[in-house]
């Protein structure tokens, strides 16, 4: 067994503390109004767009998320939430850096012993989420988790769905696609985002990722016999009708969304597997990016 599927099947496990847990990280999470961005890079990014929509979608205050490179340095926030399994990666310190006396911080990370436990006004520590792997599963899912559990979005089903994607086959011939698209909607659309970077990060495939109304809008013309269109939450009415119609595989997200996420994760590990790639060594990949000399 890789390290990434060691990691990825213990997500049940992580999920659930992580929402046990919510409740005593409450003084250093957003609060109900304020105005709040969350920043990540790869992965992280792709969670903060998740988090962000929940937030927001829950009445909770006007949330951002960006890229930790593109964050708006001109525009006000009550609070800047990061997230950084490492700790170390260089446009999350330099942001915060940059907003230490201005913006109040909150990283949530694995690694206690990392620059971001000082470049941050409060950090929260998920120690047990941590990973060897590059390519990144249980940190992400865990920091979400707890993000959703604060926000009182957490349901229990969502635990199950996940020992279900880890226990339950993959739909006949999924494997064997050439080129995958996944789509989602509101929060799902991050989850769709990140779904696709472990299938490229992993096992190199052609893989793009959309909100599903803008399927319709261009990309469906790349979907024929070989492809697979996978659904994060509800699809659009007739949309899988349509895919199905051009001779695609459609894949019917009918999991918790978080748990549909682990679900591709098994099918990035089994496209590498399939392709004769380790998934532990990533091309052209490592842990963090550091970059030459960038202040810490």
């Amino acid at each position: 067994m890789t390290h990434v599927e060691d990691e990825l099947t213990s997500q049940p496990e992580c999920w659930t503390r992580a929402a046990a847990e919510a409740d005593g990280h409450r003084g250093v999470l957003p609060v109900p109004g304020e105005r709040v961005a969350i920043v990540g890079c790869g992965t992280s990014y792709f969670m903060a767009q998740s988090a962000a929509a929940l937030r927001e979608g829950a009445g909770q205050g006007e949330t951002d998320a960006f890229a930790a490179s593109e964050f708006p340095r001109g525009r006000s926030y009550d609070r800047v939430v990061a997230l950084t399994r490492s700790g170390t990666t260089t446009e999350v310190l330099e942001l915060l850096g940059g907003l230490k006396g201005w913006i109040r911080t909150t990283a949530i990370t694995a690694d206690p012993h990392t620059p971001v436990m000082t470049a941050a006004d409060d950090v929260v520590v998920l120690d047990y989420a941590d990973e060897r792997s590059v390519v990144q599963t249980r940190f992400a899912t865990t920091a979400l988790t707890l993000l959703r559990a604060h926000l009182g979005l957490h349901p229990e089903a969502a635990v199950t769905d996940a020992r279900a994607a880890l226990a339950d086959p993959l739909p006949q011939g999924l494997v064997d696609c050439t080129q995958f698209t996944f789509l989602g909607r509101g929060w799902t659309v991050g989850l769709a985002n990140e779904a696709g970077l472990k299938m490229r990060e992993a096992s190199l495939s052609w893989t793009e990722a959309y909100p599903a109304m803008e399927y319709r809008h261009g990309p469906i013309s790349i979907t024929t016999k070989g492809t697979a269109t996978w659904m994060f939450g509800e699809a659009p009415e007739g949309l899988a009708e349509q895919v199905r119609g051009t001779g695609a595989l459609w894949v019917d997200g009918g999991l918790d969304p978080l748990a549909e996420l682990v679900r591709a994760q098994r099918l990035a590990i089994a496209v590498a597997a399939a392709r004769g790639l380790d998934p532990d060594r990533p091309r052209h990949l490592t842990r963090s990016v550091i970059l030459a000399g960038a202040q810490e």
